[in-house]
């Protein structure tokens, strides 16, 4: 029971700060700019389902990918683990992930009528380095039933992501720019850890 227990720990942080939906508050707010408040309440759950539904599909399904291109687990834990230090290494410096999106597109997401499902879902919440997290942590269970903690880390973080850009202006007035900056710092030192660590087990495996 401590494994599970354990595993659904690192599983949930680990999906939680790489989807990191107060980083996406400022860019939801701007994007929905001038919608009504039920617009909006449409525009994140839409987004919140189909980013979820596309971190489950990769969880479940990964392993087939795997087998099809010839990737090892090894090699697939470092790859990932090297775009989720990236990752971690934008938040820290407070700052948007190019690896999530560009300058480019949230430009274009700003412009466009339904926002929903590009930029919002892709790349912003379900993005590369959320994906490789959701892959190498089903990867890590040896057994089926180790799944379920993974699955359910998914479902519990876009959970909150919908409530969280549903608060999303009572958010961005309590925290103010400085204090979404500051959480973005915390969540970037343990997800650089946690992005170590995918490293370190992948490089293990592949000396083996």
């Amino acid at each position: 029971m401590t494994a599970y227990l354990t595993h659904f720990l690192v599983s949930l942080s680990a999906v939680f700060f790489v989807v990191d939906p107060i980083g996406v508050v400022p860019l939801f707010l701007a994007m929905t700019a001038g919608d009504s408040q039920e617009k909006m309440r449409r525009t994140a759950m839409r987004a919140c389902l189909v980013a979820c539904g596309m971190m489950l599909f990769f969880a479940l399904f990964g392993g087939v990918i795997f087998k099809v291109f010839g990737v090892s687990l090894g090699a697939f834990r470092v790859a990932g683990g090297i775009l989720l230090l990236i990752t971690a290494l934008d938040m820290l410096r407070a700052r948007p992930s190019e690896t999530r999106t560009t300058p480019t597109e949230e430009q274009e997401g700003v412009v466009k009528e339904d926002v929903a499902i590009v930029p919002l879902a892709i790349p912003l919440l379900s993005g590369p380095g959320a994906i490789a997290t959701a892959m190498v942590l089903m990867a890590k269970g040896k057994t089926l039933t180790f799944a379920i903690p993974v699955l359910a880390a998914i479902v519990l973080t876009f959970l909150a992501s919908y409530f969280i850009l549903r608060a999303s202006g009572m958010i961005q007035r309590v925290l103010r720019q400085s204090g979404v900056a500051i959480v973005e710092r915390v969540m970037g030192l343990i997800l650089a850890a946690i992005a170590v660590q995918f490293i370190a087990d992948g490089g293990k495996e592949l000396l083996r």
